[in-house]
C-alpha cells in the first residue's frame, strides 16, 4: 500500500489574489460501491483494441525497415523519414479527431480509425517506392491519431466511476500488446525472402481492423455525447446498462454539465487557448505537462532503440539483443496490468508519484551502468525503467486527462494533449541517435532522469486525485 501523500503548499496557477481551495485534497464525494459491469468492460475492450493496431504500426518499422532498405535501396535519410514521419503526420489527425468525435460521434470516429488502419496496412504491403510508402504512412497516421484521441475519451465516458481506472487503463495494455506483436512479427517473418517478408509483416495488419470496425458498430454511443445531442432517452438506456443503480442520477449530472453553452469546433479551441478560466488553465496545464513528461521520460528511445542500448552495454550477439528487446515488451505489458489492478484501489496520484520517482532513479542508475559497460546491470535497469514507467506514466496519463477536461471541451482537450505527446515523441525518436553521438548515451539518460525529477515535483504539487469521482464533479478539484 502506498503511504498517503501530505498536501503540499497551495499552488500558484490562479492569477488573482483570492484564497484557493486546496488543489490536492481528497475527493469529498462518496465513491460508488465497486461493482463489476460486464457490459462496460466489453465496450471499453472493443474501443481499446483499435490501439493494438496503433502499437503494431508504430513499432513494426523497427525491424521492417532493415528489409525495406535492402529491397527498395533506400538511403539512411529516407529510412529515417519513413520511420519517423508517422508521428508528424499524426498531428493533423489528432487535431481533427476532436472535431470528428463531436460531430460524428465517438463510435463513428473509432470506425473511421479502423478503416484508415486497414487501408494504410494494405498500401504499405503493396507499396513499391519510397513515395508510395510515405503516402501509406500518412493514411495509417489518420487511424493512429483518431484512435489515440477518441478511444480514451469514449472509455472514460462509458465507464462507471468505480471501474473507470481499471477500464481506461486497458488502452495502454492493448497498445503494448501491439508493440509486442510487432516485435514478434519482425522475428517470425525475418527468414522469408527480403522482398516478401516485410510486406507480409504489414499484410498481417489488414484484416483485424475490418473485424474490429464491425464489432465497434455493435457498441453503444457514449451517453455524454448523446446528451450533448439532446438524445436523452438513448443516453438513459446506455447508463442503465453501465450504472443501473443510479442511471437517472448520472443522467441529471450529465445534463447539468451539458447546460454550459456548447463551444464545439473553433469555439472550443478559442475557449481553451484564448480565454480560459483560471480553473481551465490549471486543467490544461496538467493535460499538457503530463503528456510532455510521458515522452520526456525517454520511453520512445527505449522502445525504438533498445537494441542500440543493449549493444552499448556490451551485448554482441544478435540473438541476445533480439531476446532482450522482446522482453522489454513483455515487462511493459506485465506492469501495466499492475497499474490496472491498483488504479481504482490506490489512486492515480500515488501511482504517478511512484512512477516518476522510479523512472528518475532507474534512468540515473542506467546512465552510470552504461559508463562502465556493466551489461547485466544495464539490462536489468532497462527493465526497471520500463516497469516504473508502465506502472504509472504509461497507462494513467491518458486516463487522467480524459477524466479532468470538462465535457464540452473533452474531445478538443484530448486532441491538445495528444499534440504535445506526439511532438515530444517525435523530438525524442528523431534525435536520440544524434544526441547520443553528441553528449553520449549515458548523457541522454541523465537528461531524461532530470526531466523525471521535474515530473515528480509537478505531480506532487499540481496533480489532484480523481479516484471515485464522477466526470461531472472533476471541476471541483480545479476550482479557485
Amino acid at each position: 500500500m502506498v503511504a498517503p501523500i501530505p498536501s503540499p503548499m497551495p499552488n500558484d496557477f490562479a492569477s488573482d489574489g483570492t484564497t484557493e481551495a486546496p488543489l490536492l485534497t481528497t475527493a469529498t464525494t462518496t465513491p460508488e460501491v465497486p461493482r463489476w459491469n460486464t457490459f462496460a468492460f466489453v465496450c471499453v475492450t472493443l474501443a481499446s483494441m483499435t490501439t493494438i493496431l496503433l502499437g503494431y504500426n508504430l513499432a513494426l518499422m523497427s525491424g521492417a525497415e532493415l528489409f525495406i532498405r535492402e529491397d527498395l535501396g533506400l538511403s539512411d535519410a529516407q529510412v529515417e523519414v519513413l520511420a519517423g514521419s508517422i508521428n508528424v503526420f499524426m498531428l493533423l489527425s489528432i487535431l481533427a479527431a476532436g472535431w470528428a468525435a463531436d460531430v460524428l460521434g465517438r463510435r463513428a470516429t473509432i470506425v473511421l480509425a479502423n478503416a484508415s488502419l486497414m487501408a494504410g496496412a494494405l498500401a504499405m504491403c503493396l507499396g513499391g517506392s519510397f513515395a508510395a510508402l510515405v503516402a501509406a504512412r500518412f493514411v495509417t497516421s489518420i487511424g493512429c491519431g483518431f484512435s489515440r484521441v477518441v478511444a480514451p475519451v469514449y472509455n472514460a465516458e462509458i465507464s462507471p466511476a468505480a471501474m473507470r481506472g481499471v477500464l481506461t487503463s486497458l488502452l495502454d495494455i492493448f497498445i503494448n500488446v501491439g508493440i509486442l506483436l510487432a516485435y514478434v512479427s519482425n522475428y517470425a517473418f525475418a527468414s522469408m525472402p527480403t522482398h516478401i517478408g516485410w510486406r507480409v509483416m504489414f499484410a498481417a495488419g489488414v484484416l483485424p481492423p475490418v473485424l474490429l470496425a464491425g464489432a465497434v458498430l455493435a457498441m453503444p454511443e457514449s451517453p455524454r455525447w448523446l446528451v450533448l445531442r439532446g438524445r436523452h432517452d438513448e443516453a438513459r438506456a446506455v447508463l442503465k446498462r453501465t450504472s443501473s443503480h443510479e442511471a437517472d442520477l448520472r443522467l441529471e449530472d450529465i445534463k447539468q454539465a451539458a447546460k454550459t453553452p456548447d463551444t464545439g469546433g473553433s469555439g472550443a479551441w478559442s475557449e481553451m487557448l484564448l480565454r480560459p478560466t483560471a480553473s481551465l488553465r490549471r486543467i490544461l496545464a496538467c493535460v499538457a505537462s503530463l503528456q510532455f513528461f510521458h515522452h520526456a521520460s525517454g520511453t520512445e528511445a527505449i522502445v525504438l532503440y533498445s537494441p542500440l542500448v543493449f549493444r552499448q552495454a556490451g551485448m554482441a550477439s544478435d540473438a541476445a539483443v533480439l531476446g532482450a528487446t522482446v522482453a522489454v515488451g513483455v515487462v511493459k505489458t506485465c506492469f501495466i496490468l499492475v497499474a490496472v489492478l491498483l488504479s481504482d484501489r490506490v489512486g492515480r496520484r500515488p501511482l504517478l508519484l511512484t512512477s516518476t520517482a522510479g523512472t528518475a532513479v532507474s534512468l540515473t542508475s542506467l546512465a552510470l551502468a552504461l559508463r562502465v559497460r556493466a551489461t547485466a546491470a544495464c539490462v536489468a535497469l532497462v527493465y526497471a525503467f520500463v516497469a516504473s514507467f508502465s506502472v504509472g506514466l504509461g497507462p494513467l496519463v491518458s486516463t487522467y486527462n480524459a477524466e479532468i477536461v470538462p465535457l464540452r471541451l473533452r474531445a478538443q482537450g484530448a486532441s491538445l494533449g495528444m499534440v504535445v505527446n506526439r511532438v515530444t515523441c517525435s523530438v525524442v525518436s528523431m534525435t536520440f541517435i544524434s544526441l547520443s553521438n553528441w553528449i553520449t548515451m549515458p548523457g541522454c539518460f541523465f537528461m531524461f532522469a532530470g526531466a523525471m525529477v521535474v515530473a515528480c515535483v509537478f505531480v506532487y504539487t499540481h496533480v489532484p486525485e480523481t479516484k471515485g469521482r464522477s466526470l461531472e464533479n472533476m471541476d471541483v478539484l480545479f476550482a479557485n
